[in-house]
């Protein structure tokens, strides 16, 4: 009969049990959507700002313009020979329809240049961007200022 005491005692702290954790459950649940629901809240405050910086990224993309030119076949100094095309990149603050005067002039510059590599010197990887370096430098002293920004080689083939 003590043992039966005893298990009608542990029966109320059995019965109390479950009904505290439910309450501790409970608890838990509503701290963790609070939880949730302020990172989602401030998740959503950080894309909101870096899609502002996105835009920002965008009107300023749509400022760069590109310039492309006619191909370009070309004899190298070691008489092999090379098709060329290429666009140039420009700022916002020339429109393209400006630069077509200096297209001649241009031309000019990157045919004496060109033609004056042997094969070697342009076929290799460095060479390559030694030449679109040494072409955006003529082609910023023909245009008399820096308005042109990068170099884009759309084509290259060489034989």
């Amino acid at each position: 009969m003590a043992e039966n005491t005893e298990q009608a005692a542990a029966a109320p702290e059995a019965a109390e049990a479950p009904k505290k954790k439910p309450n501790k459950l409970l608890i838990i649940i509503i701290a963790v959507a609070l939880a949730g629901g302020g990172g989602f809240f401030a998740y959503g405050k950080f894309f909101n700002s870096a899609s502002g910086a996105s835009e920002k990224k965008k009107e300023e993309s749509a400022k760069v313009q590109l310039v492309p030119l006619d191909p370009f076949i070309l004899n190298l100094s070691d008489q092999k020979f090379l098709k060329l095309t290429l666009q140039f990149e420009m700022d916002g603050s020339v429109k393209p329809e400006e630069i077509k005067d200096k297209i001649p002039e241009l031309r000019d510059a990157i045919i004496t240049l060109v033609s004056s590599k042997p094969a070697d010197s342009v076929s290799t990887p460095d060479g390559k961007m030694q030449l679109k370096d040494e072409i955006l430098l003529r082609a910023n002293q023909v245009a008399g200022k820096p308005i042109f920004k990068n170099i884009y080689f759309t084509e290259f083939v060489m034989q």
